[in-house]
């Protein structure tokens, strides 16, 4: 979410508006084939061509405008800057919980620039407790940030920075920690901290909006409310994701971090466990646990594991897929393949030489079911047998992305192949059910 002062314009048109000293919002005054146009420059796509200059008239449409050399481009004014006043915060009482709000970017931490009609990531983690000054009576809470990044530019190093400022909060005395962060990628960060991060004193939780904060159906304050509340006073020490359980603002659900996935794009109650419970309920200022199976609020010394492998990928299996794409992540030296394979885990017969030559060159490939719910089992039928006997491990109940982000964990920690089976076997945080529970989804 870099801001970029003169969004989508490249080449010729963007040399020109840069010596003109033209930033977005910018008043203009465009000379063009002897007609003279005044308004607002507006923001481009980026993908469109960089040829066309775009304004805001007076009357409120815009124009585009073809760019040529005898264009001539004066700025006449600034526009006035979409500027967001934190109101004063209150002060927390005294003896509250601690808790820390760490923002990463995405839609909780993003509004509408009401000049461009755009959305932006103009709010820091202080801004979203001006927005909900309710939080320091729940929680004394301390806010930073920590990137300012749309969650589809998230990867490993920013895993690595999230677990470690985690950890320097719980080790400064921080009573949970809170973690904003957009939809799109959540369950893999969610994923990722629950390894990074193990042996957990306390909560951490990742909050999102599915509305930006400017909008009237905005999600953001419920979700942060709630988020802050369960992070202060949780008995639970946990990675979870935490976001609306249905439509209305009645109540969050909190999914454990490696059994958790975004179902849906746009609706408040995107995210839904994988074959998992929900760990908890926040509704009417209280918390309701609803899984027996959880790590106790406790007085333990976290660990930081946050090392991370660029060499694991994941892969999805399809009706004619091509033997030359496995192929090539073994050219080029990855260490580690997930392949979501169909139903209980099969794959056509021409990928297994691959399969075959990936145990040779001791390169992981686990298997796991583009299912949504459910489990693989090899030792089905066949196909699965076969990849069985090429040295492919089956990764029982654990989806696509948490089998990926393990693994790629796993060989962050270790460059040896049977530690390697070994760590991806083990059920470190709860990304395996020895029995995959009945959710009852149909009743």
């Amino acid at each position: 979410m870099t801001e970029d002062k003169l969004t989508g314009y490249r080449g010729s048109l963007r040399k020109a508006l840069e010596s003109a000293g033209a930033e977005i919002g910018d008043r203009l005054e465009v000379t063009v084939n002897q007609q003279q146009y005044r308004g607002s420059l507006m923001p481009r796509v980026e993908t469109y061509d960089d040829w066309h200059l775009i304004i805001k008239m007076v009357s409120g449409y815009n124009v585009g405008l073809a760019y040529n050399e005898t264009m001539k481009i004066n700025k006449v004014g600034t526009a006035p800057k979409p500027e967001f006043k934190q109101p004063p915060l209150p002060e927390a009482e005294k003896g509250l919980p601690k808790v820390s709000i760490i923002s990463t970017g995405g839609t909780i931490a993003s509004r509408v620039d009401y000049v461009t009609g755009g959305v932006i990531s103009a709010m820091t983690s202080r801004d979203l407790l001006g927005i909900v000054p309710e939080l320091v009576e729940v929680a004394d809470v301390d806010a930073d940030i920590l990137y300012s990044v749309f969650s589809e530019d998230i990867g490993m190093e920013h895993w690595a920075g999230m677990a470690k400022r985690a950890y320097k909060k719980i080790k400064a005395g921080a009573d949970g920690i809170i973690f904003t962060h957009g939809t799109d990628t959540m369950s893999y960060s969610s994923a990722a901290i629950s390894f990074a991060l193990q042996d957990l004193p306390c909560p951490v939780i990742f909050v999102g909006s599915q509305r930006s904060s400017d909008r009237p159906s905005s999600d953001n304050a419920t979700n942060l409310m709630g988020g802050v509340y369960t992070a202060a006073h949780a008995p639970f020490a946990e990675v979870c994701i935490g976001l609306h359980e249905n439509t209305s603002d009645e109540s969050i659900s909190y999914l454990r971090g490696t059994k958790v996935r975004k179902c849906h794009t746009s609706t408040r109650y995107a995210f839904q466990p994988v074959n998992d419970f929900p760990i908890a309920r926040y509704k009417n200022g209280k918390i309701e646990m609803l899984n027996e199976r959880y790590r106790p609020r406790q007085d333990s010394e976290p660990k930081l594991l946050n090392k991370f492998s660029d060499k694991a990928t994941l892969i999805k299996f399809h009706p004619d897929y091509h033997p030359a794409s496995l192929e090539y992540f073994l050219n080029e030296g990855f260490r580690g393949i997930i392949i979501e394979a169909t139903g209980l885990g099969q794959v056509h017969q021409k990928l297994w030489p691959m399969v075959e030559r990936a145990r040779k060159d001791s390169v992981f490939v686990g298997i796991v079911s583009q299912c949504t719910w459910g489990r693989v089992n090899l030792n089905v039928y066949s196909h699965g047998r076969e990849l069985v006997d090429r040295g492919a491990v089956p990764m029982e109940d654990m989806h696509g992305e948490t089998a990926y982000v393990k693994l790629k964990w796993c060989l962050g920690q270790t460059e040896d192949l049977d530690e390697v089976k070994k760590l991806m076997r083990t059920n470190l945080v709860g990304e395996y059910n020895p029995r995959t529970p009945f959710l009852g989804r149909m009743e």
